[in-house]
């Protein structure tokens, strides 16, 4: 009996392939209003982080290494808000509420990518904030430009 049991259990599988996400209503008008609110919301983060990186460039008084650090923030905070609020715009937009398992494992993917970015640039920046504090004599040593490129290259590799 035990044999048919694992026999039954060796023919029993099933291979997802779409992942069924929760709406936030069902009714098309109220799925439109959602998809206008994140698409408003989806375009003044993209509005301010452009603000942000238009400015930094085109001061040549911002160009050290505390800034050069925020564009790369500012970098990662757009992917970030790209890759969690597109896909819900596009069900929300033609109402479905379906992600494909690799569109999902790319989303889940890139999501933390980008967090863990996030977060080594967050810790290079507070790095640069110490030497500028804790070693300002240094500071011009320590942050050059190469080194900078490297901090940042190296949160984006790792």
């Amino acid at each position: 009996p035990s044999h048919n049991v694992l026999r039954k259990k060796m023919y029993n599988r099933n291979t997802m392939t779409k992942f069924l996400l929760l709406a936030f209503s069902d009714v098309q008008e109220l799925q439109i209003l959602h998809f206008v609110i994140f698409l408003v919301l989806y375009l003044a983060g993209l509005m301010g982080t452009l603000l942000i990186i238009t400015a930094i460039a085109l001061n040549h008084h911002l160009h050290n290494p505390m800034y050069f650090f925020l564009v790369n923030l500012a970098i990662l905070d757009l992917g970030s808000i790209a890759v969690t609020i597109a896909k819900s715009m596009a069900n929300s937009l033609m109402n479905t509420r379906v992600i494909s398992y690799p569109g999902c494992a790319a989303q889940v993917f890139l999501f933390m990518f980008l967090g863990s970015a996030d977060i080594g640039i967050l810790t290079v920046m507070a790095y640069d904030r110490y030497v500028a504090i804790c070693q300002p004599l240094h500071y011009e040593r320590v942050m050059n430009r190469i080194a900078c490129i490297q901090m940042a290259a190296s949160t984006w590799i790792s």
